[in-house]
C-alpha cells in the first residue's frame, strides 16, 4: 500500500510551502492539490491554481510524487494544457501524477453556458483525453473534433519522453470502462452515502466492475494502479490513528494500491489532527 495526501490550495505559497516539505520528511509516497477555478467545497475560499502550485513544490521537495487531483475539461483545452505538463514534468524529474475527471460544477458554467449533461461530460473527457494523449506523444497533430481541435499542434519534445501516465478518475460505468481501456491508473472517491459501511459497499461494486472491465480489456489488475480517495467517505481518515488505519486497511483487501487522506484542516471540510498526522507517519507510513 502506498498513502498520498492532498493539500488545498487556499493558502499563500510562503504558508503553503512547509506543508509540502512536510509531507516528503512524513514519509509519504505521494502530494496531490485540487485543480478548479471554483471548488464547490469552499466556493468563498482563496484559491491558487494547481499548476504553479505543483511546480512550486517540485522545487521544495526531491521525492514524493507530485499529483492533480483531478484535471478536467471544464477550463482546458488538450493543446495549451500539454505545454504546462510538459514543463512540470520537467522541473519535477517525472515526478508528475496526472489525475483526469469529467469536472464538476461550479467550474463547468464559469466560462459561460449551460452546465454539460452528465452523457457530454464523460463523452467530452474521453475526447480530451485521447487529443492530450495525441499531442504529448506524437507531432504535427490536426483534428477537429466536438470539444477540441487542432491545427499542426507541435510536441516540440526531441528526444520524445515518455508521457506520464494518465489516472483517470470516475465511479460511473462508462468512466471505469473508459479507465480501464485507455487509462493508465483509476482514482474514485466513492459513492454518496451515509456511513462507512454504505460507501465501502460501493466502492466494492465499482472495484467489480473495474476489475471485470479490464479482464475484457484483456489487461493485468495487479500491475494497474488503483487509488481511493478516503476522505470523501463520510469520515475524514485522520479523526483517529485507528480510523486510518482501518480504512486503509478495508482499502487494501479491496485491490487498492494507493490511498489518499487530506491535510487535516481547522474546520471542515477535512477537519482533522496534525497528531494523528503525525502518528499515522509514525505507526503505518515509517518515515
Amino acid at each position: 500500500m502506498r498513502h498520498g495526501i492532498a493539500i488545498l490550495p487556499e493558502h499563500p505559497w510562503r504558508e503553503a510551502r512547509p506543508l509540502w516539505v512536510e509531507a516528503e520528511e512524513l514519509g509519504f509516497d505521494h502530494a496531490w492539490t485540487y485543480d478548479h477555478v471554483v471548488w464547490g467545497g469552499l466556493p468563498e475560499s482563496r484559491w491558487f491554481g494547481a499548476i504553479p502550485t505543483l511546480t512550486a513544490a517540485a522545487t521544495a521537495t526531491s521525492r514524493i510524487g507530485l499529483g492533480v487531483f483531478v484535471a478536467s475539461p471544464n477550463y482546458r483545452h488538450p493543446a495549451p494544457f500539454a505545454r504546462d505538463l510538459q514543463a512540470l514534468a520537467d522541473i519535477s524529474d517525472d515526478r508528475l501524477l496526472l489525475g483526469l475527471g469529467a469536472g464538476g460544477d461550479p467550474d463547468s458554467t464559469l466560462l459561460g453556458g449551460p452546465a454539460p449533461s452528465p452523457r457530454d461530460r464523460v463523452d467530452r473527457l474521453q475526447e480530451f483525453t485521447d487529443l492530450l494523449d495525441r499531442v504529448l506523444s506524437t507531432d504535427h497533430v490536426t483534428t477537429n473534433g466536438r470539444w477540441f481541435s487542432t491545427t499542426d499542434m507541435r510536441l516540440r519534445d526531441e528526444p520524445i519522453r515518455p508521457r506520464n501516465p494518465f489516472l483517470l478518475a470516475g465511479n460511473g460505468p462508462r468512466s471505469i470502462d473508459y479507465a480501464a481501456r485507455t487509462g493508465d491508473g483509476w482514482i474514485t472517491t466513492g459513492p454518496k452515502a451515509d456511513d462507512i459501511e454504505a460507501w465501502f459497499a460501493g466502492v466494492a461494486t465499482s472495484v467489480g466492475h473495474l476489475e471485470a472491465s479490464l479482464e475484457r480489456a484483456g489487461r493485468d489488475r495487479a500491475s494497474f494502479p488503483t487509488y481511493l480517495s478516503i476522505d470523501t467517505s463520510p469520515a475524514v481518515s485522520l479523526s483517529s490513528t485507528e480510523l486510518y488505519i482501518e480504512m486503509a486497511g478495508r482499502a487494501g483487501e479491496l485491490g487498492f494500491s494507493d490511498v489518499i487522506c487530506h491535510w487535516p484542516r481547522d474546520t471542515a471540510p477535512y477537519d482533522g489532527s496534525l497528531e494523528v498526522l503525525h502518528d499515522i507517519a509514525d505507526r503505518v507510513i515509517g518515515r
